[in-house]
């Protein structure tokens, strides 16, 4: 092991005197023995303020976010009877908005007022946009200027940027947000319009836009039905589809396909996330079509154009969103088990959605084809992809598996349902997906709890474990000899 040279500062003692100093040859410093048997005051670093540590902000301000949103939604207002709701019931729904999941213990269409149904929304809008974006958006509002510290966070929330550029990528997203709901909320409207009265409609609509492009599956149509009375209905189906993909995949891809209009041209990110987004989407459908086809409690008893509807919108709902056209809960056990797949895979990152993100997985799969291949390093679109990242993608999925994997085997020792039911609902809340088999308000109030910290960590865990390994990101001083393992 190559080891850096030892300090060259000596200390030695001559004629009654210590004398520090470099060695033979060189100046040195000569201090009477008084000086040294006085006691020094050396101040000491003052240490980081942990504020400053962006993993520690975003966990503090969706924490902020959470416990607000729960003390609104237990007020009697925010209920329709007018009466108080029970602690857990508000921050379990508090939790799922903040984390733009869809977990819900109660039905959101008939259980809150308006009030509470609007505190639901604003606290979708808000987790969806992330805490960054949306202070940031606060403080540019106030007229005041971003300083240094804020901006090195909010380029690390966004995942990149000029420091100069950033208010105005900023003022890009809420642009592009604001447009897709409104756009979403027009049709949506439109089609509710011949169904009930115009302020209904205009809520719906509003409400269903804002949660499907921030991939949040609540619904206010009433009896835990989420869109199964629309399975027929493209004027609903496809638009939330589309609000869905377009909130999924991240900004900053749309903005480089504007930019660009070339897929050649596109950068390394933007073409992974499309590619592995349209695999997925076609992997999904027909794996639905296969494993769904002939079950005549979901897609059997469907016509052909609808069962094609279905599949495609199915195959977009698991990438984190939770509205869901066919029952869950009667769905085949491989049919459930596809579905957990593309909910852990989920979204983009930078994005509304959960999920390890799909760059993660394209990552894994070209590390595996990198080594089949004999190749010392991952390669895609004639790019080079740093190691760094590639650990950073184990080490994502490594930790996405150990929290999923214990919140399940937890909730099946606390719980009497069997394990694939439990399983299915610990990814939707780790992806933040919502889709449900309809037992999440039978389970105990423990296992409610676990939830609660499963849907909290998934919105969190993977970006929160990249920063944090990106702040402790150091070149090495050494390197120790190389070790054989055996593998396979």
């Amino acid at each position: 092991m190559e080891r850096e040279p030892e300090s060259r500062r000596v200390t030695v003692r001559r004629s009654g005197e210590f004398v520090t100093g470099r060695r033979v040859g060189e100046r040195y410093l000569r201090l009477p023995r008084q000086a040294l048997s006085q006691r020094i005051a050396v101040p000491r670093p003052r240490p980081r303020h942990m504020i400053a540590n962006p993993a520690v902000l975003f966990v503090a301000g969706f924490a902020a976010l959470i416990l607000a949103g729960t003390v609104a939604l237990s007020l009697p207002l925010a209920t329709a009877a007018g009466e108080a709701v029970s602690p857990l019931t508000a921050l379990f729904t508090a939790t799922s908005a903040v984390c733009v999941t869809g977990l819900v213990l109660v039905d959101t269409g008939t259980y809150w007022s308006g009030m509470g149904q609007a505190t639901i929304l604003v606290l979708i809008q808000l987790g969806g946009l992330g805490f960054m974006t949306s202070s940031t958006l606060l403080w540019l509002l106030l007229g005041q200027r971003l300083s240094l510290r804020q901006r090195l966070l909010l380029r690390e929330a966004l995942g990149g940027g000029a420091l100069g550029e950033l208010p105005l990528l900023v003022r890009r997203i809420l642009a592009f947000t604001f447009l897709a709901e409104v756009a979403g909320a027009a049709v949506l409207t439109a089609r509710f319009l011949g169904e009930v009265d115009p302020g209904r409609a205009l809520w719906w609509g509003v409400f269903h836009a804002v949660a499907a492009f921030n991939n949040a599956g609540f619904d206010v149509l009433g009896g835990f039905r989420s869109l199964t009375a629309y399975q027929h209905d493209p004027l609903v189906l496809l638009p939330i589809a589309a609000l869905i993909v377009l909130g999924g995949i991240s900004y900053t891809v749309i903005e480089d396909l504007v930019r660009h209009r070339q897929f050649q041209r596109l950068a390394l990110d933007s073409k992974l996330v499309l590619i592995t987004t349209a695999t997925l989407l076609v992997v999904g459908a027909l794996g639905l079509l296969v494993t769904e086809g002939r079950n005549p409690r979901t897609l059997g008893a469907l016509e052909p154009g609808a069962r094609l509807l279905n599949v495609v919108f199915h195959s977009v709902t698991p990438r984190t969103a939770g509205f869901n056209s066919l029952d869950v809960g009667q769905m085949t056990d491989e049919g459930l088990l596809l579905t957990i797949a593309l909910m852990f895979i989920g979204g983009a990152a930078g994005s509304t959605a959960g999920g390890i993100k799909v760059q993660t997985f394209s990552l894994l799969v070209l590390a595996a084809l990198a080594t089949l291949r004999g190749l010392d390093e991952v390669q895609a679109f004639e790019r080079r992809v740093r190691t760094a990242h590639v650990y950073r993608a184990l080490t994502t999925l490594f930790l996405a598996i150990v929290l999923v994997a214990s919140v399940s085997f937890l909730l099946s020792a606390l719980d009497g349902h069997s394990y694939l039911p439990l399983l299915f609902e610990t990814v939707s809340a780790f992806g933040t997906v919502g889709l449900s088999t309809g037992i999440t308000p039978e389970l105990s109030p423990v296992a409610q709890l676990l939830l609660i910290f499963t849907m909290f960590v998934g919105r969190l865990g993977p970006l929160t474990v990249a920063l944090a390994l990106v702040a402790r990101e150091r070149p090495l001083r050494y390197r120790w000899p190389e070790g054989a393992v055996r593998i396979g």
